[in-house]
């Protein structure tokens, strides 16, 4: 089965990627949801978390308060150590998901699964990948994305884009670019080729 890597930046319509490997029979596994189920209620993420962070980042019923974590991470004077720390104990266990569910769809019998990962590169599943697909969309099409989608700023999806990776380290890291600059549609016309191959279990060399 080959394992399909799908990444890129904030805002360049990745989601409507997945949605068309998945009308295409490619089961997708976003990495965005598995990080809420592995910091559940009392999960053992959520309580190694505690245990690195303090337990004021934990609810009375014992689920992760985010907003505090949040907080706890990126407002401290400590951030430099602390968030490699926070990436280093949920990337384990979202990636220990990821590695049962890739299991999981090859005993199913599918051609390819897609691992879609936001920090595919930083937490270093690109090496478990057999394919890897960078979506990239212009500045302006992004930041337009992230305002309606998240309720900010344009002042705010600007500094969220800076902090990014750039075009051009997706554009030499990965094994294929897909802009979706129009929409679903016009991608869908784009991507079709490349998943029409992979939903047989070709890898694409065009």
């Amino acid at each position: 089965m080959i394992t399909i890597g799908l990444t890129g930046p904030s805002g360049a319509g990745k989601g409507e990627l997945s949605v068309l490997f998945e009308k295409h029979n490619i089961p997708v596994l976003d990495t965005d949801k598995v990080s809420r189920i592995v910091c559940g209620k009392n999960m053992p993420c959520t309580l190694e978390l505690a245990g690195a962070f303090g337990g004021n980042i934990l609810m009375p019923d014992g689920s992760l308060d985010r907003k505090k974590l949040a907080q706890t991470v990126f407002a401290n004077e400590n951030r430099e150590s602390y968030l490699p720390k926070l990436n280093e104990i949920t990337h384990r266990y979202i990636l220990e998901y990821a590695d049962m569910w890739l299991e999981e769809k090859k005993k199913e019998g599918y051609a390819s699964a897609v691992v879609d990962a936001p920090v595919l590169f930083e937490s270093g599943y690109d090496k478990k990948c057999d394919f890897i697909i960078g979506v990239l969309a212009d500045k302006n099409k992004r930041i337009r994305r992230i305002t309606e989608r998240d309720n900010i700023d344009t002042e705010l999806a600007q500094k969220r884009i800076n902090a990014q990776k750039s075009d051009r380290f997706y554009k030499e890291n990965c094994s294929l670019i897909l802009y979706n600059n129009e929409g679903i549609e016009e991608l869908e016309k784009i991507a079709l080729p490349y998943i029409m191959a992979l939903e047989k279990g070709i890898i694409p060399t065009f």
